[in-house]
């Protein structure tokens, strides 16, 4: 853990990804010093990408750690990055507009990306290819071949990556479902998810605006295909276009799926079968689903049915109650396996209190994170599978060892997405 990082520029960087749009394909490791020697007191030293809402959130909760120093920020709003500096008061020299730039330095140990859905994979195995370890937000993917090949990297390169599902760091979702993988509610055999509908109108009569001043249009595109300008293209709202995100589904989803994964005891696998019936806007800029209802099933017998439009929470129901959470409160019926004290020889689940500090443990001890690459990605899987079922509004049969539909070339096409060029994985 104390080798010394190599160093290199800018150029050697993107030479050795053998081009300007390849940050995945040469097989070379560089080794970290992941304890940030150049750092004060060793702490942990944390380059930012992506400084919109949660990007800054994630920032500001490394600022206040005191095992790490963000000393590195990178957006392509300059105005995005602008604000965000005004927290940290770093040099000009420190602000980085393309994150190939933030990358090339010698002293990042590790990255918090907080970019749109579809940049979430490319600067991801970029970081971990060049020896840092990764805060990613949820969901960790735009697809689910992104996330096998993001999996398949932090194993190879030994990487510490943490996905931004901080409710797996919250004691009720992991009493919850402790409750759930001990029997208190007997035999599982229904998991009932409700997550929000869209909290923003669709634009119908949106028009191409010109490119704000300072806004690096065509990188925040990167491998998306190219669509004129509109601000509500950008930015919170990205998640309303297919081509940048998978809508409620892929936004809240990705955090309450994540605890019905968990729950059912799927983190390394997933559902064999999906039924999916969903609306989609027929006008306008947005494109992903306003309504949802998605049946999932899984090999052992288990149903996870999940509606949009109501709240957010996961509700467990088995053969002898059944236990509810969402942020802030649990229930159950009965009431009483609330109290109960888990023994020496339960299922213990991960505890984690700190989503952010537990990341910065695991760098430290190279242990695996409570929400790693391979958890990220099956849990974000399980949003892309759905929505996958509701575009073709039909059944399809899901082998989640292979990570193949079965018997539909349809569906196996929209496993993984075309990138605009030069950009590729």
């Amino acid at each position: 853990m104390n080798q010394k990082r190599i160093s290199f520029s800018r150029r050697t960087f993107l030479k050795s990804a053998a081009s300007v749009a390849t940050v995945a394909s040469v097989p070379f490791i560089v080794p970290s010093s992941v304890l940030g020697q150049a750092a004060p007191s060793n702490r942990i030293t944390i380059g930012c990408i992506g400084l919109g809402g949660q990007g800054t959130g994630n920032m500001r909760g490394f600022i206040a750690k005191k095992d790490s120093e963000v000393i590195a920020l990178c957006d392509v709003d300059k105005g995005h990055l602008q604000k965000a500096n005004e927290q940290v008061k770093l040099p000009d020299s420190a602000l980085y507009n393309d994150f190939r730039d933030l990358l090339a330095r010698d002293d990042v140990d590790a990255v918090s990306i907080g970019t749109p859905d579809h940049w979430h994979t490319i600067p991801s195995v970029a970081a971990m290819k060049t020896g840092r370890d990764v805060y990613c937000e949820k969901p960790l993917t735009l697809t689910i071949a992104e996330g096998r090949i993001l999996a398949a990297t932090a194993k190879r390169y030994g990487r510490v990556l943490q996905t931004g599902s901080q409710q797996r760091s919250d004691d009720r979702f992991r009493q919850a479902c402790e409750i759930v993988r001990n029997g208190l509610i007997g035999e599982l055999k229904t998991v009932y998810v409700d997550i929000p509908g869209n909290n923003r109108d669709n634009p119908v009569d949106w028009k191409p605006e010109p490119v704000p001043h300072g806004f690096d249009y065509n990188l925040w595109l990167g491998p998306a295909t190219w669509a004129p300008y509109t601000p509500m293209r950008c930015h919170y709202t990205f998640r309303f276009i297919l081509d940048y995100s998978g809508g409620q589904m892929t936004n809240w989803g990705a955090h309450y799926l994540d605890i019905a994964q968990w729950g059912i005891g799927a983190d390394d696998s997933g559902p064999v079968r999906i039924k999916g019936h969903g609306e989609f806007p027929k006008e306008g800029l947005f494109t992903t689903a306003v309504k949802a209802d998605i049946e999932y099933t899984y090999a052992n017998g288990v149903k996870l049915v999940l509606h949009q439009g109501g709240g957010g929470n996961t509700r467990f129901v088995g053969t002898e109650g059944w236990v509810r959470v969402t942020r802030g409160k649990i229930e159950a019926e009965p009431v009483s396996v609330l109290d109960y004290k888990l023994k020496p020889d339960d299922v213990h689940l991960y505890r984690s209190t700190d989503h952010k500090q537990d990341f910065l443990n695991c760098v430290k001890t190279r242990k695996d994170p409570i929400c790693n690459a391979e958890v990220g990605h099956r849990s974000a899987s399980v949003c892309h599978l759905g929505n996958i079922s509701m575009l073709l509004d039909r059944e399809l049969n899901w082998d989640p060892k292979r990570e193949e539909f079965v018997g539909d070339s349809e569906a196996q096409g929209m496993v993984s997405r075309v990138f605009r060029a030069p950009w590729r994985l």
